[in-house]
């Protein structure tokens, strides 16, 4: 079940998202008494309330809005008592001094803004014994792994405990909660008011992860990024799922580069089904995979990775067949075809990771000169070498014209949508762009080229060709393409309005 907070600085917007929730079926809401403006009226809050409701009033010490003294907060709260609310949130501090009257249930708490404790087993252990009728316990993630320790301990506690890591680590422990038998999870009814680091707004833990539909039969799939919170790819996973059916959620996993390899060695514990590899990880994450398509060997990079039952972790590349297709698809469509080639003799990659290695290495199987220039001038010439083309410094990038200007950096990506990798002067309209760059799916290099008269292909043609590659690797069927598409389109919309 998913307990929506709501925080407003006056009753009646309190009152009125109450209604509005319980008519949406919402079984449980948490009132955030702290961020109440004026004086707190309790009977008028609670009086024919139309759902179970929380009553949570938090310090500031503990990520709450309180600034009146603690003497006048525990009152709120044991006036809450009095009323008949049906929760109350008590930090592990105070639960002593504030006993158990009428029928309402204890929430017994804890915050830790700093980290997630070893003990977690102690500190559940001393919060139950605070006359608990369900513990809480929210710490920050600093590694991933923080949301396992969390989630094994919600499986195995006796009395109904919810435990969630806070901070973008942590959101796959908001995710996963109910998975692992957790009592609720929290998240708030407005996205633009979150309540704490790390949580996802109502509106996308039901619609794009499907909470509640989540069992612990439920396949788990995910990417793996630093940074992740931009990544789009549990949107269209998710709604691909669910159009074809599939018992099966996909996270967002931010895994710093020290803690990749403990990560995927903890696979088995979530367990993961499969994952999506994006920066900076697509090389290193070689090194431990037991199984290599013959393409990931070929480029040196991997951007899937899927769980074998007998244990082996499988690595495939989906991006260079995506990069090319997109640039066929497009080519064909605008010039009636090249009879199976591209049609293009020279073309400049930008960038060196690992979707540019994917693209360099698909590009010369098709017979283009493939040159690379990248910040790092090093990792261009590495690239160059590994695929037989040549490595320009970046300021040299504008030296030479090129039938095709690929982007494969995540310059331009939002937020930093003002930026682009090649300066619209050394445009030409005979020139192909193709930026790998998806959110936005317009960005500054796609609007000056189209501007220019290139002939342009956007990142979302490549990022839904690849999603549907992994799809299939996954799940074994076909992949419903359009509702991807859709989705994606959809997501970058939404981010524009938001703007």
């Amino acid at each position: 079940m998913i307990c929506v907070s709501i925080a407003r600085g006056r009753h009646r917007f309190l009152l009125a998202e109450l209604r509005h929730l319980a008519q949406q079926g919402v079984g449980l809401v948490e009132l955030r008494l702290d961020c109440i403006q004026s004086k707190i009226q309790l009977k008028r809050l609670l009086t024919d309330r139309p759902c179970p409701v929380i009553a949570t009033c938090r310090r500031r010490s503990d990520g709450g809005h309180w600034d009146d003294s603690e003497e006048a907060r525990l009152m709120v709260l044991r006036t809450a008592i009095a009323e008949g609310v049906d929760y109350v949130d008590l930090e592990d501090d105070i639960a002593a001094s504030i006993p158990r009257f009428g029928a309402t249930r204890r929430i017994i708490s804890h915050h830790d803004f700093r980290r997630t404790p070893e003990d977690l087993s102690g500190l559940h252990r001393s919060l139950a014994a605070l006359d608990a009728d369900v513990v809480k316990i929210a710490t920050l993630a600093n590694q991933p792994n923080d949301n396992l320790r969390m989630l094994e301990l919600v499986r195995s506690s006796s009395i109904p405990t919810v435990g969630l890591c806070m901070g973008e680590i942590g959101t796959p422990s908001r995710i996963l909660a109910g998975r692992f038998g957790a009592a609720f999870t929290f998240a708030p009814l407005n996205p633009e008011k979150i309540l704490a680091p790390g949580q996802l707004a109502w509106g996308a833990l039901r619609d794009c992860y499907r909470y509640d539909a989540i069992t612990p039969a439920t396949k788990i799939y995910g990417v793996i990024a630093d940074p992740v919170g931009h990544s789009l790819s549990p949107v269209i996973h998710n709604a691909a799922c669910a159009a074809a059916g599939i018992d099966a959620v996909y996270l967002p996993f931010l895994v710093p580069t020290g803690y990749l390899r403990e990560f995927i060695n903890a696979a088995g514990r979530w367990p993961l089904a499969g994952l999506s590899v994006t920066i900076p990880h697509k090389e290193s994450v070689l090194g431990l995979a037991s199984r290599r398509d013959a393409l990931v060997d070929e480029i040196g990079a991997a951007n899937t990775l899927r769980f074998a039952a007998d244990g082996n972790v499988e690595s495939f590349n989906t991006d260079a067949t995506a990069a090319i297709g997109a640039l066929r698809a497009t080519l064909e469509e605008q010039e009636g075809g090249f009879g199976g080639r591209l049609g293009l003799k020279t073309a400049l990659v930008l960038g060196a990771g690992g979707a540019a290695r994917a693209i360099a290495c698909g590009l010369r199987q098709q017979g283009v000169e493939v040159t690379v220039a990248a910040r790092t001038a090093e990792r261009a010439q590495k690239l160059a070498a590994a695929v037989g083309g040549k490595a320009v410094d970046w300021p040299a990038r504008h030296r030479l014209p090129y039938d095709a200007i690929i982007n494969a950096t995540p310059v331009g990506m939002h937020p930093h949508v003002n930026e682009s990798p090649f300066e619209a002067s050394h445009l030409r309209p005979y020139m192909v762009v193709f930026d790998t760059v998806y959110n936005p799916e317009n960005t500054l290099l796609v609007k000056e080229a189209r501007a220019a008269g290139c002939r342009v292909i956007t990142g979302v043609e490549m990022f839904v060709r690849q999603a549907a590659e992994q799809f299939t690797l996954w799940h074994g069927q076909p992949p419903p393409e359009g509702v991807m598409r859709d989705a994606l389109k959809q997501a970058t919309s939404s981010v524009r309005m938001v703007e």
